[in-house]
């Protein structure tokens, strides 16, 4: 029987100064080298007032209706539960309104099958969009233990996929994908195979800049009207010198569900 405590969502301001400190020294080396790096998948201490759920082996594929107990721990990658003839939309009920992505099981099946497994365990429900950042078009989410870039991921990492990723002498990858406002995609870490369940969507043309890495493995793209939401929600972003990320949304971003449409 799969156990599970429901905690509180903490802000992701409420950061200690150590963790404050290193996330600052991170950031300076990393863009004093050109590098702008998706945080995801760090190996930092849970903070005690979050969500949590004992680990399980993903063995069987769960229901859309979310029958299961919500899990936001595993011990491996899950199986694969997604037809890919089939068109997968994620519908993203957060409280600036609803997103709708089409999701890419063509190009990035794997990624894809990924996201709608961990979203039909509820992996995505109730957390916050934690980070926006406009100088790269960005706002990222999914992290449902620490609801900030330090989120320990699901206890596993994926393959890359959708065209050749090369490692660079620095430790970093070079990828095939380009960047365009609309876009779902995967936070990573600087090695190869490093995603795990944090994303970030794509709301200016300034994502662009990461085109020079072009590893973060884009698998969906929303509509005109999911885009505009981004929009907004990047207009609430304020500069605030006590947030690790420089500033954060005016409100609270949040995720209330995330949903699977088949057809």
């Amino acid at each position: 029987m799969v156990k599970k405590t429901r905690r509180p969502i903490q802000n992701s301001g409420n950061h200690s100064n150590k963790t404050r400190v290193i996330a600052a020294l991170l950031v300076f080396v990393l863009l004093g080298s050109g590098i702008a790096l998706i945080f995801s998948n760090s190996d930092s201490k849970l903070n005690d007032n979050n969500e949590f759920s004992s680990n399980i082996i993903p063995t069987n594929c769960p229901k859309p209706d979310k029958s299961l107990p919500r899990t936001i721990d595993f011990l491996r990658p899950p199986p694969r539960c997604i037809e890919t003839s089939k068109t997968h939309t994620a519908v993203f009920d957060t409280t600036e309104g609803e997103i709708r992505v089409l999701l890419d099981t063509s190009l990035t099946p794997d990624t894809t099958n990924n996201f709608v497994v961990l979203t039909n365990y509820g992996y995505y429900d109730n957390t916050l969009l934690f980070r926006l950042d406009p100088s790269i078009g960005i706002i990222q989410g999914g992290s449902p233990h620490t609801n900030d870039w330090s989120d320990p991921g699901p206890g596993y990492t994926i393959s890359d996929e959708g065209g050749i990723f090369l490692p660079l002498s620095d430790g970093s990858v070079k990828g095939p994908f380009t960047y365009s406002p609309g876009q779902l995609i995967m936070a990573r870490s600087a090695g190869l195979n490093s995603s795990g369940a944090q994303f970030f969507f794509s709301t200016g043309e300034k994502v662009s800049l990461l085109n020079n890495q072009g590893s973060y493995i884009v698998f969906g793209e929303t509509d005109t009207q999911g885009l505009s939401i981004l929009k907004k929600m990047m207009d609430l972003y304020e500069k605030d010198e006590k947030s690790p990320y420089g500033g954060g949304p005016k409100r609270q971003l949040l995720i209330r569900s995330v949903t699977i449409e088949i057809e």
